[in-house]
């Protein structure tokens, strides 16, 4: 780990996110107090856009209008 005053963090600052991004932890100092830190982000858990592709089917039907009761509901109309 390493700390680094704010001065020159702020001179510095795209040479200490690439350090951060290669793993590296780097704490960012006020008056020799740490305020804060750049560490690395890790991989993104988000779901590949795609993955459900062949696995769902869409009926036939699917955009075929509703049953008056059930749009009724659907619009908040009293049965």
């Amino acid at each position: 780990m390493t700390t680094v005053p704010l001065g020159e963090a702020k001179n510095n600052l795209s040479k200490l996110v690439d350090e951060a991004a290669a793993g590296k932890i780097i704490t960012i100092a006020k008056h020799g107090r740490a305020m804060a830190q750049l560490v690395p982000v890790g991989k993104s858990k988000g779901r590949r856009i795609g993955a459900m592709k062949g696995k769902l089917v869409i009926p036939e039907d699917f955009d075929a209008p509703l049953p008056d009761g059930l749009l009724d509901a659907f619009e908040g109309n009293r049965l």
